[in-house]
């Protein structure tokens, strides 16, 4: 009998996670809630296919992971093409639902899902997809059983409370959201509603990051307008963590006590890490609440086995130097100055080149 290596290296890392996962990793004793992480699993525009990372991921789901929850950060269709006849973009939503909806639905898993820039992007060119995107979740309000604090708005912008642990999900499929003042007064009376100030936990759901971790070439329009602005407004309004999607890396940062999950990438794209080794991956996270913490776990999913490889923390770089700001790893507490004054020497010399048309 021949033995298949696949299936063994497989079979040897179940072995090794299925025990991290059940004690709920490094923190010590189960999690009260393990939340999945799954974003930008779009291919290529106006395709109907997901990679097989996308169904591996279900998969883990549906078996040894078993999270109480799925987080998706934006971009589950690949839409923002508006040459694309209606039938093809209803197409897509049903390939989704085939795909990753309806799977979780019938493991009894909620789904709790943003918008992204490709699925129902708030602009008016796009105004057609975002009316379509919205029709699909709507007719399935009631389908996940969601415990909502708020649904007036939903999909663009909603609330929903999971024991201890307060999500806010936020419209932020482009950089204007960052300067939106209707957005940015919801997500402040969410965040200072007597439902999340009686959470351990307030987490804030969005696709578009409020830095870029990822290498150049850099994107302006990729990252939330007036970031620091709103990084200070979400500390004053002490929201625990953001998790966002767009930039297709794996990133847990943090700026001071806001913990920044950059979510990596199932679908076509992933990118790689500004300061990391070169090799784009793709990507889960699970996030394991604790009472007074949370465990961070990415995990590279093997496309032929389907198995879930751990990414050491420690192999990701300690800070990142975006093209906007910086992002330190969330182990760390101290910054590496010298990112700073890099970045802000950067900065003028990218504003130079851009006076100069150099770039």
């Amino acid at each position: 009998m021949l033995l298949n290596p696949g299936r063994i290296r497989a079979t040897l890392l179940v072995a090794f996670v299925a025990p991290v996962l059940a004690c709920g990793g490094s923190e010590g004793g189960r999690p009260f809630l393990r939340a999945l992480v799954l974003s930008d699993l779009n291919g290529p525009s106006g395709s109907l296919r997901y990679p097989a990372e996308v169904s591996h991921a279900v998969a883990l789901a549906r078996g040894e992971m078993r999270p109480d929850l799925v987080l998706i950060p934006g971009d589950m269709v690949a839409g923002q093409a508006p040459d694309l006849p209606d039938r093809r973009v209803h197409a897509m939503w049903a390939s989704f639902d085939a795909t990753v909806a309806a799977p979780l639905r019938e493991a009894g898993i909620p789904l709790v899902v943003t918008l992204g820039n490709h699925d129902a992007e708030a602009q008016a060119r796009h105004a057609r997809d975002r009316r379509i995107a919205t029709g699909y979740w709507r007719d399935r309000i009631d389908r996940n059983d969601l415990p909502f604090v708020d649904r007036e708005h939903f999909p663009h912008r909603y609330s929903v409370r999971f024991d201890d642990v307060f999500i806010a999900v936020w419209d932020a499929t482009n950089a204007e959201s960052g300067r939106d003042d209707d957005l940015i007064d919801w997500l402040g009376d969410a965040l200072e509603s007597d439902a999340a100030r009686d959470a351990g936990h307030r987490v804030v759901l969005a696709h578009l990051p409020l830095y870029d971790v990822t290498a150049p070439p850099y994107y302006p329009d990729g990252v939330l307008a007036d970031a620091d602005a709103l990084r200070r407004k979400l500390e004053k309004w002490e929201a625990t963590m953001m998790v966002t999607g767009h930039h297709h890396a794996y990133y847990p940062g943090r700026r001071g006590a806001l913990e920044l999950m950059h979510a990596g990438s199932l679908g076509t794209y992933p990118r790689t890490l500004n300061g990391g080794d070169g090799r784009p991956l793709k990507t889960i996270t699970v996030l394991d609440f604790h009472r007074d913490s949370v465990h961070v776990a990415g995990f590279e999913i093997d496309s032929a086995s389907g198995a879930a490889v751990p990414i050491p923390l420690e192999s990701l770089p300690r800070a990142i130097c975006a093209q906007n700001g910086w992002v330190g790893r969330r182990d760390l507490v101290a910054m590496d100055t010298s990112c700073v004054r890099g970045s802000r020497w950067r900065r003028f010399l990218d504003r130079w080149a851009a006076r100069l048309g150099l770039q």
